[in-house]
């Protein structure tokens, strides 16, 4: 069933902080597709990895005390971990920091300055840092970066620029030809309406104010900017050559079939990208998908708004592919999902506890209670069977026009209607009534048969999403039948072939207890058999002084008190366990010692960003306190 080519990306993350759960997602959709492409019969290759250059990430750098290779090694590392541990297949993760890779940027800038596209001059204006990106004051919101709401700085410097004007009809002309290339289609317009057609401006692409990138070959004191780097890592990963000496993998699977993207980064995909490549006579990529963000509630998932989710705290509690499946089937296509751990527990005892695990268990139950684990022949047959196997039978076209949309939740609802509709159909045939009585057993051998084998069609279709448990539940079933060919009939279960003892899939979690549970634990340090560290661990905790400005106490708690400290360049909210000790009047002006980078938790619902340092003797708390009057934000060493 070989079926081409198929070459998928995402974008590379940023290795400015380690990522939460909603920079995860985009790994775990593109990995779904990934391993869907592969069953279908494609020859794939999956490309992720990080973005490394930049000044964000030397400022960030600085901050932390480490140089910046010190930094990104880390942070590229706990990306890497990240897609790891939620089972991302890809084939090659690539750093922007890889010395190749940094070699072919080199000589992509060099190709395209002395092709005449880039070229040199002066650039003044409006400059965003942590976007990396220059603006208009036009371009700009409520005088802020139209991208992250973030200050922006005047800035004039010597630069190179990019002819992006000489590009823009071509490219106009690209995307209306080519319908499909900016997906989904409000995408689209907003790029060929907002940026496009009030026309383009050359982009800068070289800063010298600061060091940390790709230097410009012939001019050293130039960083070629970080989008231009970025971006090349789609061809560079599999083996572009500027001099055209490509390798057989970049021959083999250019251009990319699909570029999958965060939708706040579709501007730099679908113009500034397609005209680099232009400018380098390559081919398109046949698509970009800018998918939506995964919200907190309703807000914006941030680790500086402290309302973070990360992805191992979830695993930790709920399992890989409880996780993977959250993900893929919360996300609406072209709108944004929302993420709270109510709404996973929910979303793992409706799914994947009800109606996929019980149905398993049971059907497999039942199987072994009445005919001893066996799959035997169909006896008698009835109408309501029809509708069940034609559900079944229509399932893998129908998940494959989905998958082809990059609908994946809505692939995944067409599953999950076969189970549910196999969970109706327990109820309408009743097997146990069935198994009473000996002349009933030809019906009952049918009804468990069709249970069975949808139930290997579901898993099979499941496979991309939650790789693991579908396996389990084939293995239940002790079939080899689990390829997408193996589902053009309705009889793939093997007969008089025993099935596998049944095992719970996923658990019915308790609620309430399992927040409790997750809230002490984040609340709640250990007093007692504390771990050594090494030092490397204890140098990763910043300590700081802080000024108390406000403290009150917490509404239903007697032990915590919500604190106000101010940093000396910015003020944060702190819950402390210190009102048997501290009356809140007593705590407004005292200087105490903070761990300020403790990732933030909720405690009692309330947000908490560090943790005030306390002795704690038979007479209660003490604070540990500077012994003169040191400036807010003084570091602690």
């Amino acid at each position: 069933m070989k079926q081409g080519k198929y070459y998928i990306t995402t974008a590379i993350a940023y290795t400015s902080s380690r990522p939460h759960i909603g920079n995860s997602y985009e790994a775990v959709m593109a990995d779904a597709m990934a391993r869907y492409m592969r069953m279908a019969g494609y020859d794939v290759f999956f490309q992720t990895g990080t973005d490394e250059h930049g000044q964000k990430i030397q400022d960030k750098a600085k901050e932390a005390d480490k140089t910046p290779k010190e930094y990104v090694d880390e942070i590229a590392a706990a990306i890497k971990s990240n897609w790891d541990l939620l089972g991302t297949s890809y084939d090659k993760f690539i750093r922007t920091t890889d010395e190749d890779h940094e070699k072919k940027v080199q000589e992509i800038f060099t190709k395209l300055y002395d092709k005449g596209d880039i070229y040199k001059g002066h650039y003044e204006g409006l400059y965003c840092t942590p976007c990396e990106s220059f603006w208009t004051e036009t371009q700009l919101l409520n005088g802020n970066c139209p991208d992250c709401g973030r200050p922006v700085i005047q800035a004039k410097e010597e630069a190179y620029f990019l002819k992006l004007s000489k590009y823009q009809e071509a490219l106009i002309r690209h995307i209306e030809e080519n319908p499909q290339f900016i997906q989904p289609e409000s995408r689209k317009n907003e790029m060929i309406n907002n940026f496009l057609k009030p026309g383009l401006q050359d982009l800068c692409v070289s800063r010298t104010s600061f060091d940390w990138g790709v230097k410009v070959p012939f001019d050293e004191k130039h960083v070629i900017y970080v989008w231009i780097d970025a971006l090349s890592n789609y061809i560079t990963g599999i083996g572009y050559d500027a001099k055209g000496n490509h390798s057989d993998l970049f021959n083999k699977f250019w251009p990319a079939n699909v570029h999958l993207i965060g939708k706040d980064i579709l501007r730099f995909h679908t113009i500034y990208w397609p005209i680099l490549l232009m400018a380098l006579d390559l081919p398109l990529p046949k698509q970009v998908f800018g998918h939506s963000w995964l919200l907190v509630g309703e807000g914006k998932m941030s680790k500086s708004k402290g309302n973070a989710i990360y992805a191992e705290y979830l695993v930790k509690h709920f399992g890989v592919d409880a996780v993977r499946y959250y993900l893929l089937s919360e996300m609406p296509f072209a709108q944004d999902g929302s993420i709270t751990y109510e709404l996973v527990i929910e979303r793992i005892n409706s799914d994947l506890a009800n109606t996929l695990g019980n149905l398993v268990n049971r059907t497999i139950t039942m199987t072994q209670k009445y005919f001893d684990g066996m799959v035997l022949p169909k006896g008698e047959v009835q109408e309501i069977d029809n509708e069940l196997i034609s559900l079944a039978m229509a399932l893998p076209d129908k998940v494959k026009e989905k998958m082809e949309q990059f609908k994946i939740a809505d692939a995944i609802n067409e599953i999950f209607n076969l189970l549910r509709r196999s969970n109706k159909y327990i109820d309408e045939t009743a097997p146990w009534v069935l198994g009473k009585e000996e002349k009933s057993k030809g019906r009952l051998a049918t009804v468990l048969y069709n249970l069975l084998e949808s139930i290997r069609f579901s898993a099979v279709l499941l496979t991309p999403f939650i790789p693991e448990t579908a396996s389990k539940i084939l293995d239940q079933l002790n079939t080899s039948q689990r390829s997408l060919d193996s589902l053009q009939s309705f009889d793939g279960m093997a007969v008089n072939r025993k099935l596998n003892l049944p095992e719970i899939l996923f658990a019915r979690i308790d609620g309430a207890k399992k927040l409790e549970e997750m809230e002490n634990e984040q609340a709640i340090p250990k007093k007692d058999q504390v771990p050594s560290v090494s030092f490397d661990d204890f140098s990763k905790l910043s300590f700081k002084v802080a000024k108390v400005v406000e403290a009150t106490a917490i509404e239903g708690s007697d032990k915590l008190l919500k604190l106000i400290i101010d940093l000396g360049d910015e003020k944060r909210q702190i819950v402390s366990g210190i009102a048997h000790d501290y009356k809140p009047e007593h705590m407004v002006g005292k200087n105490v010692v903070v761990i300020t980078n403790l990732q933030p938790v909720k405690i009692k619902g309330v947000l908490s960003e560090g943790m005030i340092l306390a002795t704690d003797d038979k007479n209660g708390l003490h604070l540990i306190v500077p012994d003169s009057d040191t400036e807010p934000g003084s570091k602690v060493r």
